[in-house]
């Protein structure tokens, strides 16, 4: 494999497969808030969040982890001010003591935080603008959870960052493809993706072990093997699910994520782990089909984009039903099939916002792309012009990225709506 490739292919890996404690939105409003509250150098008067129709979604279902169980915009940035260390990043929560979520309460009471709806801008955008007297400071996030773009402290820019070719954080996602991720995974050395693909192998089985064990959510993952048994079918929907469970109803355990998600992070990861017991594969075998069903995810969305419409979910199961079908030995072309048969499926699930319900979205994602790869290994695959299923599984992937990014931007939009009360779909 060309060099260059390579060391494009384990970049966006070390770049995407980071740790981070609670559902990403919420985790990356306090990230904006307690970093403008570092730059203002002191305790603010008040608060003002911006944030797109995307992270409001994303947020107001969710718990906000190590918050006691509260939610919303103005927790998420008040607990981010009062106790959040903003050199963390996606782990900025993770220090918070209960004297830290008393005053958090006080002050959201006290109207301390102002929550408005940006429109016209970046599916993920926040700016978080702290003031205190006649002194404000404001961070703006774009495009990716920990992407500070702009800071501003009493109207001089002090930083401004714009991604290039030069920028030390920037891969080509575009030179991603099915073909070259199959043989990438077959010749990468360990050694170089060790830490991302063995912190998300240990994290992310830690947080489904505790949403098995323990009461989280609607408890999806504990109903499947309550209701199914523990066929491996059944563990690999039911793990995921547990982790979800777990995550979204605030548990305070840390998940190494994938495009910019926990929720993807787990899909991706926890049905190929019990897929690899199941087959006895090697920890090597396991790595390698990890790459596989990392690198899918990522190619498919690299399309969609970060937050939208389309569930992510699906992208991440395709990844993870590639992988599946990779410790099996299975051909690229099979691979392919794989793919296809899953976004053939279930392509048009859409994504209300994070909340407990994603763990029933995630059972389902996988249960097709498990069955996507039981048809795939008998050649049985869905045919190009059957709705959005082209010639070949590259077409197919570009097909389902034109609909979650354009042609569900409408969806997006009404989905937030309801969210938010601007309609009365009982009179629409």
């Amino acid at each position: 494999m060309d060099q260059s490739l390579y060391q494009n292919y384990v970049k966006i890996l070390n770049n995407e497969l980071v740790p981070a404690l609670g559902c990403t939105e919420p985790i990356a409003i306090a990230y904006a808030a307690a970093k403008a509250r570092a730059i203002l150098g002191t305790f603010p008067d008040r608060v003002e969040m911006h944030c797109s129709g995307n992270i409001i979604k994303n947020v107001m279902g969710v718990t906000v982890p190590n918050s006691g169980g509260l939610r919303g915009i103005d927790v998420a940035a008040t607990l981010g001010i009062v106790g959040g260390d903003a050199d963390r990043e996606l782990e900025v929560l993770e220090d918070i003591t209960q004297e830290d979520i008393d005053k958090t309460k006080q002050l959201v009471a006290d109207g301390f935080c102002q929550c408005k709806l940006q429109e016209g801008v970046e599916n993920l955008y926040i700016v978080a603008k702290v003031m205190k007297d006649e002194h404000f400071a404001e961070v703006t996030i774009i495009n990716r959870h920990t992407l500070i773009t702009k800071i501003v402290k009493d109207g001089e820019i002090l930083f401004e960052h714009k991604v290039s070719e030069e920028s030390p954080d920037y891969v080509d996602k575009s030179l991603l493809n099915v073909k070259d991720i199959l043989i990438f995974a077959d010749e990468v050395k360990i050694d170089d993706i060790r830490e991302a693909i063995g912190n998300q192998i240990t994290l992310n089985s830690a947080i489904s072990d505790e949403g098995m064990k323990n009461h989280y959510g609607a408890e999806v993952g504990r109903t499947l093997l309550e209701v199914y048994g523990d066929d491996v079918k059944v563990r690999a929907r039911a793990r995921a699910a547990a982790g979800s469970d777990a995550r979204m109803g605030g548990c305070s355990l840390p998940v190494v994520i994938n495009s910019g998600s926990g929720n993807q992070g787990m899909t991706v990861s926890l049905p190929v782990i019990e897929f690899a017991k199941e087959v006895n594969a090697s920890e090597e075998k396991l790595y390698r089909a990890l790459v596989v069903s990392n690198l899918i995810a990522i190619h498919q969305k690299k399309y969609i984009g970060s937050l939208s419409a389309y569930c992510g979910a699906v992208s991440a199961a395709c990844g993870a039903g590639a992988a599946i079908t990779y410790l099996y030995g299975g051909s690229e072309e099979e691979v392919g099939l794989t793919i296809t048969n899953t976004i053939g499926n279930v392509g048009g699930i859409v994504c209300d916002g994070a909340k407990s319900s994603c763990a029933a979205k995630i059972a389902s994602a996988v249960e097709a792309a498990v069955l996507a790869h039981y048809m795939a290994s008998k050649h049985h695959c869905f045919q190009p012009g059957e709705g959005i299923v082209q010639n070949d599984v590259e077409g197919t992937i570009r097909s389902m990225g034109y609909i979650g990014r354009v042609g569900m931007k409408i969806t997006d939009t009404e989905i937030l709506n309801i969210m938010i009360d601007r309609v009365n779909v009982d009179e629409a």
